[in-house]
């Protein structure tokens, strides 16, 4: 069995729900918050139970909105990680939170219990955009948060950034991202809009009411994040992540690396012993197993070996170190050479990625068309 060194946790409660977003989750009106957090915790103990964890690297607790949760219900929720889930001394351990939700009480008691990173999803600071897209937050919360969280001597906070945002222009979002950078923060995640299906964005998308910047434009805002962000002192070191030396996400680097993770809570997905889990995503469905001492596993696939390499190198290629030769001998017994080569040659040939020293990464044509090459490496059946 492999030593596992990290764990997502979900909490699908949302107080509200953005337009654009489809990860598992339900408005928290009338929800069973309360038996949602105890039998949360009792996942930790049935999965203790059934498989011994290793010291954990990494632990982030996101959602839904994670920090919906009152500070009584998240002090029940970090007891229970602190009695079942044992965490490395310096374990990075992220929680999610709203930036309505930065108030003294709330980030004491995630202090208390040890968090020490916080990811806020800021998205714009344009309150007009940010109503466009069913966020409730203003730049006036955001400040008053970030300021909060600093007072209490939280450092390692990262927020997240959305460029291509239906109407935005290109001086929208240059000044979103000079408001990020005065608040010299560690790390930015800065994303393209994706329309997922079942949001509203997409439905509006599909009746043409969705006035969206044009192709041209939405890569001029990637180039202005990348630009703006190394002049600023950010590495790029995966396609949407931006960070100071030592900052980058942990957490995030063990799902690009494609390791094997724990994953508690609705919806939530783990990856063990090489095979895939999935936990039941209706609330009453994942609560229904617990209360009778059940894992809320709703299917499990083993990965074949075949879906290993292709994951291996599309996570592995978001990576702007991108992936190496060696740890790809010491995974699968083989050279990447014997199994890919042509498809090599012929990514090389239109200057998508490059040789590096340790294996292959992206251009920077590349990460313009990352799916692109994501996609070249999906091997036939």
């Amino acid at each position: 069995m492999n030593a596992v060194r990290a764990a997502y946790i979900h909490i699908p409660f949302c107080s509200h729900i953005c337009y654009y977003c489809d990860f598992n989750k339900v408005f928290i009106e009338g929800q069973p918050v309360d038996e949602y957090v105890d039998l949360l915790v009792r996942e930790m103990q049935l999965r203790a139970k059934a498989h011994p964890i290793s010291p954990l690297e990494t632990l982030y607790i996101g959602g839904g909105t994670p920090s919906t949760l009152t500070p009584k219900q998240l002090a029940t929720l970090f007891e229970g990680i602190h009695r079942y889930l044992p965490l490395e001394k310096n374990c990075e351990f992220t929680m999610e939170l709203n930036p309505d939700d930065g108030q003294m009480e709330r980030l004491e008691v995630m202090k208390e219990y040890g968090v020490n990173r916080i990811s806020m999803g800021v998205q714009s600071f344009n309150d007009e955009l940010l109503k466009k897209i069913g966020r409730k937050h203003s730049k006036k919360t955001v400040l008053e948060s970030i300021g909060n969280a600093r007072k209490l001597g939280f450092e390692n906070i990262s927020i997240d950034l959305i460029f291509r945002l239906p109407q935005q222009t290109i001086q929208d979002f240059e000044d979103s991202l000079k408001i990020a950078m005065d608040l010299d923060l560690p790390h930015y995640s800065i994303y393209s809009l994706i329309l997922e299906q079942k949001t509203v964005f997409y439905n509006l998308m599909r009746q043409g009411k969705l006035p969206l910047p044009t192709q041209d434009e939405e890569a001029d805002m990637f180039q202005l994040a990348m630009d703006s962000m190394e002049s600023f002192g950010r590495h790029h070191y995966e396609i949407s992540n931006y960070a100071l030396p030592g900052f980058e996400s942990r957490h995030n680097l063990h799902y690009w690396k494609a390791d094997e993770y724990l994953g508690f809570g609705a919806g939530a997905h783990g990856y063990l012993n090489q095979e895939r889990y999935q936990n039941c995503g209706p609330i009453q469905h994942y609560l229904e197993p617990l209360r009778n001492f059940a894992l809320p596993i709703l299917q499990k696939d083993v990965l074949s070996k075949k879906s290993q390499i292709e994951e291996f190198m599309f996570l592995g290629l978001r990576k702007m170190s991108g992936v190496s030769n060696l740890e790809f001998k010491r995974r699968f017994g083989r050279n990447m050479n014997e199994i890919y080569q042509d498809i090599i040659e012929d990514l090389l040939e239109q200057e998508l990625i490059q040789l590096t020293t340790e294996g292959i990464a992206l251009t920077h044509k590349g990460k313009f068309l990352g799916n692109n090459v994501f996609q070249a490496f999906l091997l036939e059946d």
